[in-house]
C-alpha cells in the first residue's frame, strides 16, 4: 500500500542498498543485538530497533545504550556491528522485484546509480558477485573507516560526479535520512517500508511511501 501516490517525474534513480535493494533486516538486527550484548543491554526486537533508528548513528546508539559514547566506544560498536553483519551477509537476499525491475528501467534507456552508507570496498565486490554492478552508471559506498553520518553530503557528491541535475533525480531509500538528503540537494525521494524504520516515521517526512520496490517504481514516471 502506497501513500501520497502522485507520480514523480524522473530521468535518473539513485538507489539505496541496505534495506532497500538488499533485504538484510535479520542480519542488521543480529548485529545490533551483538552491540547491545557487548554493552550490557538487553536485546531489541525489530520493531523496537525501527522505533529507535536514526542518523547520525552515534546519537542513535547513545539512546539505545542510555549512555554517552566516547570515540573508543564508537569504534568498538562499529567493529561489533560489522563483524556480526558480515558473518550473516550470505543469508541476505535481494528485495522483491530486484534485479528484474532495475533491468527494465535501464533497458528502457533510463539511468540509475547506487549510493550506500555501507563500506565501498565491501559493497562493490558484493554487487559484482550478485551480477548487479553493470546496472548502475555509478556506485558509491562509504570511503571512511567508520560510518554513521548523514547521507546528504555523499548524495551531493554522487550527483555532481555524474553531472546530474537534482531536479531530474529520485532517490529510493528506506530511512528518514534518505528523504533529508534528497531535500538538501534538491532531489525527490520515495521511501520504502522494507528497511529499519516504521511507516509512521517515514510518512512524517512528507514524501511518498511504498511497501515494496515495485510499488515505489509505480510512483515514478520517466521524464
Amino acid at each position: 500500500m502506497t501513500s501520497l501516490g502522485m507520480a514523480l517525474s524522473a530521468k535518473h534513480i539513485v538507489w539505496d542498498w541496505n534495506g532497500t535493494l538488499l533485504d538484510d533486516n535479520n542480519a542488521v538486527l543480529a548485529a545490533v543485538n551483538d552491540v547491545c550484548t557487548g554493552f550490557g543491554r538487553q536485546a531489541l526486537t525489530l520493531d523496537e530497533w525501527r522505533g529507535l533508528f536514526s542518523r547520525p548513528l552515534l546519537q542513535c546508539y547513545e539512546r539505545v545504550l542510555d549512555r554517552s559514547l566516547s570515540t573508543e566506544d564508537w569504534a568498538r560498536i562499529d567493529r561489533l556491528y560489522h563483524d556480526r553483519y558480515e558473518l550473516l551477509l550470505h543469508t541476505c537476499g535481494l528485495a522483491a522485484g530486484v534485479p528484474e525491475l532495475l533491468h527494465a528501467w535501464r533497458d528502457a534507456g533510463r539511468s540509475q546509480s547506487l549510493l550506500s552508507m555501507w563500506f565501498h570496498d565491501r559493497l562493490v565486490p558484493l554487487i559484482t558477485e550478485m551480477g548487479l554492478v553493470d546496472l548502475f552508471q555509478r556506485v558509491d559506498g562509504l570511503r571512511t573507516e567508520v560510518g554513521g553520518d548523514s547521507k546528504a553530503d555523499h548524495l551531493a557528491h554522487h550527483l555532481q560526479a555524474q553531472q546530474l541535475d537534482p531536479a531530474d533525480v529520485v532517490l529510493i531509500g528506506d530511512v528518514v535520512d534518505d528523504a533529508f538528503a534528497a531535500q538538501q540537494v534538491g532531489a525527490r525521494c520515495v521511501l520504502v517500508t522494507t528497511g529499519v524504520m516504521g511507516r509512521a516515521a517515514l510518512e512524517a517526512t512528507g514524501v511518498p511511501v511504498a511497501d515494496s520496490i515495485p510499488e515505489a517504481l509505480q510512483l515514478i514516471q520517466p521524464a
